[in-house]
């Protein structure tokens, strides 16, 4: 199905790539977004959804120093959140906080608990503890994990282990496993390397895979999904890592212009029950669960970067364009309902991927208009 979005749309100022989901906001759906300019101040955006579900309201606009890289929210503290940001000449990475007034407040500041300044290289994410309150959070570089222990009260973040990834390997970005919280899947040029936090060693890998980025179902144990260069979006069982259960295709730029159509497509894929294909049935049709493309938002004038689903609305998703002009948020439902519930959704093309909470896959386009579903 082809067309443009329905979705209800959000300017930012400048550039941005980053956005994400406020999961400890649960009354609101509520996203955060921050800027990417390398000349002007940058900001933080804090956007709220109507309750009516017919516009986008600004909770809170805050400076930020530096250009965002990478931006998670807290999972236990909705005022609490991380970047990864850069001068334009090194990389550095703090946790934040919104100052508790800032409805109140003309210029509201944000508050920084801490820096996470133990890194050597170009760090790349953060990673928040995947589900409840906890004072765990990862940091990974080009090429260290580093497990670090947060007290907010405190304002002090210190290091608790650290492991490099070896010299050969440079890490891109990483997810954290919801179901069992001593494992991490990191992405690197060549492999995707699977990490026991406990004894910070990589437990496994899946090899030549040239994944943009991971992450795990939320609801089904042992399934990784990775969006790849060449082969799209892959589904993976972790008790056979052989051969992928079932594969989705990129779209039509994929190869030759990834990252430059501005479109966001929607995927339908087969979600595995508890009992998954037997090993061999996946090695000889891994395609075989992939259904067709089930709708194309064609509206965006740039690159589509960020993408975040909602925690608290499970059909609705917010995405990001590269020139900051289409902050949209969408509702699938209406797609879906057409559709088996259990469906794996994808938005192509080059950068972000995530799992919704009821199985549903998302991977970005490169643009920088925000945009939610709704």
């Amino acid at each position: 199905m082809q067309g443009a979005s329905t979705g209800i749309g959000y300017g930012l100022k400048y550039q941005a790539r980053c956005i994400a989901d406020v999961k400890a906001d649960t009354d609101h759906t509520s996203f955060i977004a921050g800027t990417l300019s390398l000349k002007e101040e940058n900001e933080v955006h804090l956007i709220r959804l109507a309750n009516g579900g017919t516009e986008l309201i600004c909770e809170g606009l805050f400076s930020h120093p530096n250009e965002i890289w990478d931006l998670a929210s807290c999972p236990f503290d909705q005022r609490i959140f991380s970047t990864v940001f850069s001068n334009g000449e090194s990389y550095g990475a703090a946790i934040w906080q919104i100052p508790e007034l800032y409805g109140q407040l003309n210029s509201p500041q944000l508050e920084r608990i801490a820096a996470l300044d133990a890194h050597s290289s170009k760090i790349k994410c953060i990673l928040w503890w995947p589900t409840g309150r906890h004072d765990k959070l990862i940091s990974i570089d080009e090429q260290n994990l580093l497990l670090w222990s947060l007290d907010s009260s405190k304002k002090t973040a210190q290091v608790q282990s650290q492991e490099s990834a070896g010299m050969l390997h440079y890490l891109s970005g990483g997810a954290w496993d919801p179901h069992d919280v001593n494992a991490v899947a990191l992405t690197s040029e060549s492999a995707i390397q699977l990490w026991d936090l406990r004894a910070m060693k990589m437990t496994n890998s899946i090899e030549q895979a040239h994944a943009r980025n991971v992450d795990y179902n939320i609801k089904k144990k042992h399934i990784l999904v990775t969006a790849e260069d060449e082969c799209g979006i892959r589904i993976w069982d972790l008790r056979m890592l052989k051969a992928p259960i079932s594969e989705l295709p990129g779209h039509a730029h994929w190869y030759t212009s990834a990252g430059t159509d501005s479109a966001v497509n929607l995927w339908s894929a087969h979600v595995f029950g508890d009992s998954v294909a037997s090993e061999s049935s996946a090695v000889e049709s891994p395609r075989k669960h992939a259904d067709p493309l089930l709708h194309t938002y064609s509206d965006y004038e740039d690159s589509v970067y960020g993408l975040a689903w909602s925690s608290r609305e499970p059909w609705v998703f917010a995405s990001l364009s590269y020139d900051g002009r289409h902050f949209k948020i969408e509702d699938e439902k209406s797609v879906s309902d057409a559709m088996d519930t259990q469906c794996t959704k994808k938005l192509v093309c080059h950068q972000p991927l995530c799992m919704h909470r009821r199985s549903l896959i998302v991977s970005l386009s490169s643009q920088t208009n925000l945009y939610v579903l709704a």
